[in-house]
């Protein structure tokens, strides 16, 4: 099923920050093989023939640093990982990591991942989608921002295959209920909270928030 999603509102802002030269040569080097471009004539992309086989896909919004993105990928060979970031300096490191470590079941994209599910992706293409620790928008004149909404649920089940996991984390109380509420409600999705997963590492932005007495809360949703 394909649901139309238009947004106004960013869930993000883009923030350049600090880039080094060595994530800068490795935007410029190292895109051709690990990066995602629009799609051609607005063609959804062949996630076959972009890695060159079949096999089940991950897609992770808001990598960040990329530590998470990079666990996955590195530990899961029989996977194939799409990971979207907007903060090129965090891309930019994704890249040189991916090289040093010979990974071949990992691309990049930096531009906006509802974008990116929505036009970029087929109906019922990925095997599991993840969302860790996005922005909250702790104001309340802010929560509109939230990148969980009902008309994102919607989108996400329509690009999970039947049985694919929707995988979510955060460290703040309030979005951790208003995600349940969200999904609940979602007539695509059963789940809720669950014990953090393995193929979750404990990344620097978590133990920072641990060390700030912040709970972290797991969620698993499969599409039904």
């Amino acid at each position: 099923m394909t649901v139309p999603v238009r947004r106004e509102i960013k869930s993000f802002v883009r923030r350049e920050g600090r880039i080094t030269s060595s994530q800068k040569d490795a935007l410029e080097n190292l895109w051709p093989r690990y990066g995602l471009d629009t799609p051609a004539g607005g063609t959804p992309l062949d996630l076959p023939a972009l890695f060159g086989r079949i096999a089940p896909v991950v897609f992770e919004i808001g990598f960040g640093a990329g530590d998470a993105l990079l666990f996955r990928a590195e530990r899961a060979p029989q996977q194939d990982f799409i990971g979207v970031e907007v903060h090129r300096p965090g891309v930019g490191r994704v890249l040189n990591r991916a090289e040093k470590l010979g990974l071949r079941n990992l691309r990049v994209a930096s531009h906006d991942a509802v974008e990116v599910l929505r036009d970029w992706l087929s109906p019922e293409s990925l095997d599991e989608l993840i969302l860790e620790f996005p922005d909250p928008w702790h104001k309340s004149r802010h929560h509109k921002r939230r990148i969980v909404q009902p008309a994102f649920a919607a989108l996400v089940a329509s690009r999970l295959k039947p049985g694919g996991l929707f995988r979510l984390a955060t460290d703040w109380a309030p979005y951790a209920e208003h995600m349940r509420e969200v999904l609940d409600a979602a007539p695509g999705f059963t789940g809720g909270e669950v014990e953090r997963p393995d193929t979750r590492p404990i990344t620097r932005f978590e133990a920072r928030g641990e060390r700030l007495g912040h709970a972290m809360c797991d969620l698993l949703y499969r599409r039904r």
